[in-house]
C-alpha cells in the first residue's frame, strides 16, 4: 500500500531526500515486523518510489522520486556515482585493513567471488555526531570498535558489510551520508527533504 495519495499532477518531477532509520525497508509495502517508506509522516504522491535502497540495518540518505530516469542515470555503475558512508567497525581498524579495502577484496557476490573496485577509506579520530540508533548497537565490552568514511563507487548487496568482514572488522553500524555531494546534512532519523530539481542534478552530478 502506498501512503496518503495527495493531488500533485502526476506530470510533475518531484525529488525527495530522506534519512531512513534503522529497522526500515527502502520500499512502501510492509514486510514482516519491518516499517516501511508508508510509515514516514509524509504525504508522497502514488508515483514516488526509492532509487537503489539501504538494507532494514542500515541508516542513512535514501533518494525518492517519480523521474524515472534517475535509476539509470543514477545506479548505473559505468557511471561511478560516488556513495559515501560512516561505518563503525568492530576492533582497532588499521592502516593496513584501509589499504585492503583500496585496492579491492574479494566478497561473495550472489554465491561467486567477487573483487571490490578501488575506493578511498579514512579512519575517523573522532566519534561522528549522528542521531542515536534505534535500538543502540550492542557492543562486546572486551573488544574495542572504530570509526571509519568509506567512499565506493558501486552498490553490491551489503557490500560495505562484506567489505570490512573480510579485513576482519565486522560492522556494527552504517550509515550513508551522501551520494555525491547531496548530503544528509543534519537531518534525523524519518526527516523528509523535497529537493529542487536543479539543487538535486547539481549535486548528485546527473545529466539528465
Amino acid at each position: 500500500m502506498h501512503p496518503h495519495p495527495v493531488t500533485e499532477k502526476f506530470c510533475m518531477k518531484l525529488y525527495f531526500k530522506i534519512y531512513k532509520p534503522y529497522g526500515m525497508l527502502s520500499q512502501f509495502t510492509p514486510e514482516g515486523n519491518n516499517k516501511s517508506l508508508a510509515d514516514l509522516d509524509y504525504a508522497f504522491p502514488r508515483d514516488v518510489y526509492p532509487v537503489g535502497r539501504l538494507d532494514a540495518d542500515s541508516e542513512g540518505l535514501l533518494i525518492l522520486t517519480n523521474d524515472t530516469r534517475v535509476n539509470s542515470l543514477l545506479l548505473d555503475p559505468t557511471r561511478k556515482h560516488l556513495r559515501t558512508y560512516l561505518v563503525q567497525v568492530e576492533g582497532n581498524f588499521s592502516t593496513e585493513a584501509a589499504m585492503k579495502l583500496e585496492s579491492g577484496v574479494t566478497i561473495s557476490v550472489a554465491g561467486k567471488k567477487y573483487i571490490t573496485k578501488p575506493c578511498k577509506v579514512r579512519r575517523l579520530t573522532h566519534i561522528p555526531d549522528l542521531p542515536d540508533r534505534n535500538p543502540p548497537v550492542r557492543y562486546r565490552k572486551t573488544v574495542s570498535d572504530s570509526w571509519i568514511e568509506i567512499s565506493l563507487a558501486e552498490g553490491k548487496n551489503r557490500q560495505v558489510r562484506k567489505m570490512t568482514a573480510a579485513c576482519g572488522f565486522p560492522t556494527l553500524r552504517l550509515v550513508r551520508i551522501k551520494i555525491e555531494e547531496l548530503s544528509l546534512e543534519s537531518m534525523q532519523p524519518c526527516e523528509v527533504k523535497q529537493i529542487p530539481a536543479s539543487d538535486f542534478f547539481k549535486k548528485t552530478k546527473i545529466h539528465a
